[in-house]
């Protein structure tokens, strides 16, 4: 078990720089729109949005070296990409330049976001799967807060290049990820059913469970051999129910606003009255309520189950939402407008925030796991890379009251609430071989 643990947390990793990299551009976002005189669209596309569309790239295409290389190898060459990244952005001469290196960090993210979950799910239990796939969320979760952190103590450390620290000093923990993850092994299902190694497979089963429980596992997923040998695609029909769950997932986590509320939190809080220091402070403040509710979900998940923190979580994303909209539109002050983005942030941290990479790493069979969690994750960073690009111009267009904003993504959580109640399975305490038995049969 320590095993698993110390590998788990050390993929989870990944996620750190998942979640660094994602949210410090929010404290260089003003800084380069004064530097570069950029216009709110080209402000979008080039420079908040282009980091998701290589996002993008790397979830949709994330599954083809997962499948090929391994697990292993490819959250090897993610590290590497954040590191290229970290280096090329900050000390880019150009906004083209500078876009160019995000769009790369990006393919990192996105690919980390298909090869970590996946891993950790594949060396883990039933019984503790979903807390340590939940590990790569805190880890995002860590990631923002040190993000927001790192940002304030470098506001007023470089002068007019502030922003380029900012960026850079990712470099750091993605040079050290790059070296960690090489001590693992790769998963024993990969070994088993995409490299037919058996005795390499057996092996990490052994050093996970007794010599006894290893063998059982070792047959259960060798069972899927037989059909691990059939090139399939996750379109075709009897992969449908598992499709539909994981676009509804995905597609709800973004149109909730999370993106927006910490791509943008900064340029927000200005809007409602605080100063631009001010500002940054109160983002490491949602940084921190982030991270002290996802320790919350990670506790709960395996014990409620995903579907009651999901049920919990769309009520408090309807409820802070909507404060949210309502302190906008009555000016009701900084404090009740901060308050409430608090509780959104709990809200998604003890919601979708931790059930996410979860479920969507748990509903695909062993076959087709890889470019399952590939859509899923790909679905979830469309989505996030078109509210973005969006993200200047709707702002520029509210920018006199942006209650529209919130009352929109409040109405998006209330079909979310549907979602949940009405179609999402509980995948709690089964193994992947059972889920894939009641997924295919739609129970």
């Amino acid at each position: 078990m320590n095993n698993v643990r110390n590998w788990s947390l050390t993929v989870a990793v990944a996620g750190f720089l998942f979640g660094f990299d994602t949210v410090v551009i929010s404290g260089a976002n003003l800084p380069i729109k004064e530097l570069w005189h950029t216009t709110p669209l080209f402000h979008g596309i080039f420079i908040m949005s282009m980091a998701l569309w290589g996002t993008v790239f790397g979830a949709l295409f994330g599954g083809i070296p997962c499948d090929k290389l391994g697990r292993k190898k490819t959250l090897f060459w993610i590290g590497i990409l954040f590191l290229v990244s970290a280096l090329g952005s900050a000390l880019a001469p150009d906004p083209y330049t500078f876009s160019f290196f995000r769009f790369i960090g990006g393919i990192g993210v996105g690919a980390s976001s298909v090869a970590a979950p996946i891993y950790i799910s594949e060396i883990s239990s039933a019984k503790n799967r979903g807390k340590l796939v939940a590990l790569f969320q805190f880890n995002i979760v860590f990631g923002i807060l040190i993000a927001f952190f790192s940002n304030y103590l470098f506001e007023g450390f470089g002068g007019t290049n502030d922003w380029r620290w900012m960026i850079g000093i990712v470099a750091l923990p993605a040079l050290i990820y790059s070296i960690i993850v090489l001590q693992i092994p790769d998963s024993p299902r990969w070994l088993l059913l995409k490299k037919r190694d058996d005795a390499a497979g057996l092996k990490v089963l052994e050093m996970i469970y007794s010599k006894e429980e290893a063998l059982e596992n070792f047959n259960e997923i060798k069972k899927d051999v037989v059909d691990g040998t059939v090139k399939e695609t996750i379109f075709s029909n009897k992969y449908k129910w598992p499709v539909i769950l994981a676009f509804l997932l995905a597609f709800f986590n973004q149109l909730s606003g999370i993106n927006f509320i910490l791509y943008y939190a900064p340029e927000i809080l200005e809007m409602a009255g605080l100063a631009s220091k001010e500002s940054l402070l109160n983002s490491i403040l949602i940084g921190l309520t982030n991270l002290i509710f996802t320790i919350i979900g990670m506790r709960l998940i395996d014990v409620l189950g995903r579907k009651q923190l999901m049920i919990i979580g769309s009520i408090g994303y309807i409820a802070s939402l909507g404060m949210v909209a309502l302190a906008f539109y009555t000016n009701l002050g900084a404090i009740v407008l901060m308050v409430s983005i608090l509780l959104f942030i709990a809200s998604h941290a003890i919601g979708q925030g931790a059930v996410i990479w979860v479920f969507i790493s748990e509903i695909f069979p062993n076959n087709v796991r890889a470019n399952g969690q590939s859509f899923g994750t790909g679905i979830h960073w469309i989505f996030a890379a078109l509210i973005t690009l969006a993200g200047p111009v709707v702002i520029d267009l509210f920018k006199v009251n942006p209650w529209p904003i919130f009352a929109f993504f409040a109405f998006m959580m209330v079909l979310q609430l549907v979602f949940v109640l009405f179609m999402m399975p509980e995948t709690k305490g089964l193994s992947l071989e059972e889920l894939e038995h009641k997924m295919l049969n739609h129970e």
